[in-house]
């Protein structure tokens, strides 16, 4: 056995640490000039957001009448140059060489995503409001609206989409993605920012939740938790990697409601005003109105309604 010294093994490890071969597929090549993606700084973007859009249950200030105005125009103003930065940050991130042309495009292209963002602000907390509606209408516990918005873990989650979902809409890569993962660490609750969700959403409980990039989801849809809306076997290319970009994942028309731990796979669609019972596996589509239920003899599932 051979046996080395302290400053042996430090050398021997850092000579094997910088083989290319190594790292090249797991090393990013940073250029000086350029901004990285800060997940400190993007959390507190994600928090003033939650301060900006629900004034008084987030940060430390107090809110009145006389004085919202001013609240809000410092925080906004705050999220402006947080939010400026961060998303010349996911534009610069992919940069193969560094290019002053370049980056003076990206700084205008990220003041003009950064504005655009800001103004969509008024639409994320009447879109946010009417989850609140949602989850406080769906829930008996609920003791008051102020109670969902500061507690549930779902309103948490559910923000932390519409917000990343408004950064993917305005074309800000991997941004979207962080925002979304922390919220996933946060509540256990996976929403990728690309799926489309309709007004009065709702998640009960929530753990374990998974909702695929491509899904799409109506009005007033409700979840419990460990429901998945997610993909089947993935199609592949000619050279055996997985197609991307494909729709693979479900369409929930509105009015559903999906019970805990039912998995929804594929391009498949759930018609309005159905009902999905726990612990269903469903791959294909289910007509409008149906109740798709655990059924104990003979058939494994029972449908009223029209079936699937």
């Amino acid at each position: 056995m051979t046996h080395f010294k302290y400053p042996e093994v430090i050398q021997e490890t850092i000579k094997a640490l910088t083989v290319k071969d190594s790292y090249k597929s797991v090393c990013h090549t940073h250029f000086f000039e350029y901004p990285m993606p800060s997940g400190n700084v993007i959390g507190e973007i994600v928090n003033l957001t939650r301060e900006i859009l629900f004034p008084g249950y987030f940060g430390d200030s107090p809110v009145r009448s006389e004085s919202i105005h001013y609240y809000i125009g410092v925080n906004t103003e705050r999220l402006f140059e947080l939010l400026n930065r961060q998303i010349l940050a996911g534009l610069c991130f992919q940069c193969s060489m560094s290019d002053p042309e370049k980056l003076k495009e990206n700084k205008l292209k990220a003041f003009e995503i950064t504005k655009d963002f800001i103004a969509l602000l008024p639409e994320l907390r009447r879109l946010l409001t009417t989850d609140v509606e949602a989850a406080y209408l769906g829930d008996p516990a609920a003791k008051s609206r102020g109670e969902v918005i500061f507690c549930y873990p779902a309103i948490r989650a559910i923000s932390s989409y519409r917000i990343a979902h408004a950064l993917v809409k305005l074309s800000v890569p991997i941004i979207p993605r962080m925002i979304s993962e922390m919220a996933h660490s946060e509540t256990g609750i996976d929403i990728h920012p690309k799926a489309q969700i309709d007004e009065y959403f709702t998640i009960d409980h929530g753990t374990g939740v998974v909702i695929g990039a491509t899904s799409i989801i109506g009005k007033n849809v409700k979840l419990f938790q460990g429901v998945t809306l997610g993909a089947k076997s993935f199609p592949l290319d000619d050279n055996g990697n997985p197609i991307k970009g494909i729709p693979r994942h479900p369409i929930v028309e509105d009015d559903v409601v999906i019970y805990s731990q039912a998995t929804i796979l594929g391009r498949i669609t759930v018609g309005k005003g159905s009902v999905i019972g726990g612990n269903v596996w469903v791959t294909n589509d289910v007509k409008p109105g149906s109740k798709l239920v655990q059924f104990k003899p003979k058939d494994s599932l029972y449908t009223e309604g029209g079936g699937i």
